[in-house]
């Protein structure tokens, strides 16, 4: 193997939606670095079959603000 082009593989703390955390190893951040996650297999509708809108960016929001007036005629 060549030397010198790997990325540092190391230890980092994972931290999901519910508070638990576990440590594991990755090329992520730096060694003791904190990964919190937004959406895990606890949270994500695939696996929990509950729907959860998650909107980090405002981006229902915006779309809500722009196509709000597009309603529904009777």
């Amino acid at each position: 193997m060549k030397k010198d082009i790997h990325p540092d593989y190391h230890e980092i703390n994972v931290v999901m939606t519910d508070g638990s955390s576990f440590q594991t190893r990755s090329t992520w951040g730096k060694a003791g670095d904190t990964l919190r996650l937004d959406i895990d297999p606890k949270s994500h509708p695939a696996w929990t079959g509950v729907q959860k809108l998650l909107d980090t960016g405002g981006q229902i929001a915006k779309f809500n603000k722009r196509f709000g007036s597009f309603g529904l005629k009777k």
